[in-house]
């Protein structure tokens, strides 16, 4: 998990692909949820944060442009 002054380094094309990657992650975990076969439950919450990080990260750069 990489830290937020980490994310602030990055650039928003890059932001956005990790974001569509950890959307993807969080879809299979779902569905491992329901069927019964996820034993790290925590990861969830991990990539709901994550995802969170980066759009204030993505936030923050565009506001910095303007």
């Amino acid at each position: 998990m990489e830290k937020f002054s980490e994310l602030q380094k990055q650039e928003i094309k890059d932001l956005k692909d990790k974001i569509f990657i950890l959307r993807k992650e969080s879809l299979n975990l779902r569905f491992q949820k329901s069927s019964g076969q996820l034993e790290k439950t925590a990861r969830i919450a991990q990539v709901r944060k994550q995802i969170a990080r980066i759009k204030t990260a993505i936030t923050s750069k565009m506001k910095g442009k303007k």
